[in-house]
């Protein structure tokens, strides 16, 4: 038995280095990391500022705990919350933890402000927020809960973009509304912007809070620093991981000042969240990030994909469907009876490395530091492997 618990159905490849977009198997052979590490990589492998960044601290100090102060932790909060909606933020490793900790949030806001009786939230179908037992319980996807007893309670599940239905969810015990300003492992399913606004309206309307989880699309993933700017919107609280750290474990859970004011000492914490190495690495891609131009970059050279896969579906209409996404967040939905894995199966072996997602949907989720030499090394790979579905005689 591989002494690794079998979670996961593997690939047969492994990667010795990265560099740049750009992995390198233990056999020689090169791929374009399409996939991003799951939205994970997001200034590309071994970015020299990331690797000085991490290096320095690593050199001075790697861990001391909550129990004390954590200067690199003091600044990156207030560069993070200076650049978005937010007032204040806790650190974390992961997106599950995030939106644990902004559900715990939720909760405690109305807790301390005399509505102990709202802990509920209104969640949409179609979305992911994690594989803890409350995350999985706001998602509801039967696949993922199959095997583990009953979802928690606390969450009431209802279509996207459908203003009615969530707002007949909506009753004395809702603490919160919860959504992902554009679904990743769903599909890559937009929420339209008017509805995004209307949840903001609505949330003010009944006095619940709105949390968003940008764990996917967050840290410029989508052209914007978070995605919930293209609506015109601020959350009360978010949840983000990812990308926050271009690589190294981290997430956060930011919240107005109004809202965050309801945690004190001992109503939450992590061992090892906003450790000094993390840190390090979340200021260097933080500084990244920042840079002028950078952000317009992204959504450039999202659009600029985004045409290419539009001009894939044209010539390929038997094998992909259609188009989905925003910047470089981005999925071609995949015509049956083909399916995703067949097309990133294709993919891979002339050089493309993807993800799957719902809805028979293959996700590209590049570095953001990919230009015009890698979308056409990504459109080619797609269009060989199209090519090479439609030659098997099944398009």
């Amino acid at each position: 038995m591989n002494a690794v618990m079998q979670t996961y159905g593997r690939i047969p490849i492994a990667f010795e280095r990265g560099e740049g977009a750009y992995l390198i198997s233990t056999d020689g052979e090169r791929y374009l990391d399409g996939a991003g590490g799951i939205a994970v990589v997001s200034m590309g492998h071994s970015h020299p500022q990331l690797v000085a960044a991490l290096t320095e601290q690593a050199q001075r100090l790697w861990h001391v705990s909550n129990l004390y102060e954590i200067p690199e932790q003091s600044r990156y909060a207030e560069r993070l919350t200076a650049a978005c909606f937010a007032d204040a933020a806790f650190f974390c490793n992961s997106g599950a933890e995030a939106m644990e900790g902004a559900i715990k949030l939720a909760r405690k806001y109305h807790a301390v402000n005399g509505a102990g009786e709202r802990y509920r939230a209104v969640t949409l179908e179609g979305s992911f927020h994690g594989r803890t037992l409350a995350t999985l319980g706001a998602a509801q996807n039967p696949k993922h809960l199959d095997g583990f007893g009953p979802p928690a309670d606390g969450f009431d599940i209802v279509p996207p973009n459908n203003l009615n239905a969530l707002r007949a969810a909506i009753g004395p015990q809702t603490a919160a509304i919860i959504a992902e300003p554009l679904q990743g492992e769903g599909g890559i399913r937009p929420l339209e912007n008017e509805y995004f606004q209307a949840l903001r309206a609505t949330a003010d309307e009944f006095g619940v809070l709105l949390v968003l989880d940008e764990i996917q699309t967050g840290f410029g993933r989508t052209g914007k620093l978070f995605a919930h700017e293209w609506a015109g919107i601020t959350p009360d609280i978010m949840a983000c991981a990812k990308g926050i750290a271009g690589g190294f474990p981290c997430g956060a859970v930011l919240a107005t000042e109004r809202v965050a004011a309801a945690m004190s000492p001992g109503t939450h914490g992590s061992t090892f969240g906003g450790n000094p190495l993390a840190m390090a690495v979340a200021n260097a891609t933080l500084d990244i990030l920042l840079e002028d131009g950078f952000l317009a970059d992204v959504e450039r050279i999202g659009a600029l994909l985004g045409d290419g896969l539009v001009a894939l579906t044209e010539r390929y209409p038997e094998i992909i469907e259609s188009v989905r996404g925003s910047g470089l967040m981005l999925g071609l939905v995949v015509r049956a009876p083909h399916t995703n894995g067949d097309l990133g199966n294709r993919a891979r072996e002339h050089g493309l490395l993807t993800v799957v997602a719902g809805e028979n949907v293959l996700r590209l989720l590049p570095p953001l530091i990919i230009r015009e030499p890698e979308v056409e090394v990504v459109l080619a790979a797609l269009d060989s492997a199209c090519a090479a579905l439609k030659s098997n005689g099944d398009g």
